[in-house]
């Protein structure tokens, strides 16, 4: 009998793991289980052209509905799983219904950080990440409103973006010292403080948030120092946290996401998972990451799909980012953790630049922005463990284009 393999989630994770496994002619069940009521979509445009109306709803699916019937995949919306039974191969549904697998693959996922402070849960607080969240929003946003944004980091500045496009009076609130503060250089940080700031977008640093007032609906932000900031509504985008819960009630190891190999696989061997909701090994870092990033998740969830068809490759996908505020697109290809040097090349005023980031003249990272060239380019430089000299980075007689 061919084996029953079941997804938990319906994200770009979930849906691109099923996808690969048709595609190789994976002769078992999939079930597909999301507890939203769409198909799988993608997330990245809620910030950006889903929240300006610019893409409407239907354009969002990675794939219409009538795909997944086609492919032998029964998709199962609004289907939430609350408990994984790892040792009777079983999950129970919210609904009351138990369903059998032969293996399973986890694909939950994050969920936005929430704000733990007074009022949070007052109307008009939104978090970002579905698309009802981003529906709620736009049900409340009359013409003019004043909207507080909450965190400075890129889901914070792309939803500022587009609010200030819109026409809406936006203020920024940062905890930390600066924007972007957790990955990106400084001159990167000042950079986009610039843009926002020119587009007319209040950016406030060092401002935590004590506490949110209103009646029933939120009117106002007060950050730790006793300043108030009025507000129509308030848009809260401090990070997410992994989806683990059902992973670790399962008594799957997870830190930092559910931990898995190089494969996607945890220590249950009929047990896998991919996404947003993983930390796994990254050989050319040499540690352990989580990534938030639909490149990881496609990639991942392939590598997944490679060893449930019994034919395991390894995760060796580059990490790499994009986000786009205004008429800029800043894409970051590696992780910047550890660097000792910073090397700007370009010029910031012109709005094309990129910094490439050394540790002991590795190149680890670079924040290419509006330069699509030098990001592919030091894609390839990343991989390749390639090392050069700051001072030869830096020389204007260099072509970052020709190295390697």
């Amino acid at each position: 009998m061919a084996e029953h393999l079941v997804i938990v989630g319906a994200g770009q994770a979930a849906a691109q793991a099923a996808q690969t496994l048709r595609l190789h002619n994976y002769a078992g069940a999939i079930t597909l289980l999301g507890d939203e009521p769409y198909a799988p979509y993608q997330r990245p445009p809620l910030s950006k052209k889903y929240f300006s109306g610019e893409t409407p709803r239907e354009r969002l699916l990675l794939r219409p509905q009538a795909f997944y019937a086609e492919k032998g995949i029964a998709l199962e919306v609004g289907a939430r799983v609350e408990e994984i039974d790892a040792a009777a191969h079983a999950l129970r549904l919210r609904d009351g219904r138990s369903l059998r697998y032969d293996k399973l693959l986890i694909a939950t996922g994050s969920r936005p950080r929430t704000l733990a402070v007074p009022g949070a849960e007052l109307a008009g607080v939104h978090h970002v990440r579905t698309i009802a969240d981003i529906d709620a929003l736009n049900a409340g946003l009359p013409p003019g409103a004043r909207v507080v944004v909450i965190g400075g980091g890129y889901i914070g500045l792309e939803m500022a973006s587009v609010a200030r496009h819109r026409g809406f009076a936006v203020t920024v609130l940062e905890a930390a010292d600066r924007v972007l503060g957790r990955v990106v250089c400084e001159q990167v940080s000042t950079f986009f403080t610039d843009l926002h700031r020119a587009a007319g977008v209040e950016i406030h640093v060092g401002a935590a948030v004590r506490a949110l007032h209103g009646r029933a609906r939120v009117d106002a932000v007060e950050t730790a120092d006793g300043r108030r900031f009025p507000c129509d509504a308030v848009i809260v985008g401090i990070g997410v946290v992994p989806n683990v819960e059902l992973a670790s009630a399962a008594g799957l190891e997870c830190a930092n996401g559910i931990r898995v190999d190089e494969h996607a696989r945890t220590k249950d061997p009929d047990v896998l998972a991919c996404g947003d909701c993983t930390s796994h090994p990254l050989k050319l870092y040499a540690r352990s990451v989580r990534l938030e990033s639909v490149p990881n998740a496609v990639h991942q969830a392939k590598v997944a799909a490679a060893t449930l068809l019994g034919s395991p490759s390894a995760y060796a996908e580059i990490p790499w980012f994009w986000s786009d505020q205004y008429d800029v697109k800043i894409q970051i290809v590696g992780l910047l953790h550890g660097y000792d040097t910073a090397v700007l090349r370009g010029e910031p005023a012109q709005k094309s630049f990129a910094v490439y980031y050394l540790a002991n003249r590795r190149l680890i990272a670079l924040d290419a922005v509006n330069s699509a060239r030098e990001f592919a380019h030091a894609k390839k430089l990343i991989g390749a463990a390639f090392t050069i000299d700051a001072d030869v980075l830096r020389d204007p007689g260099t072509d970052p284009l020709t190295l390697g």
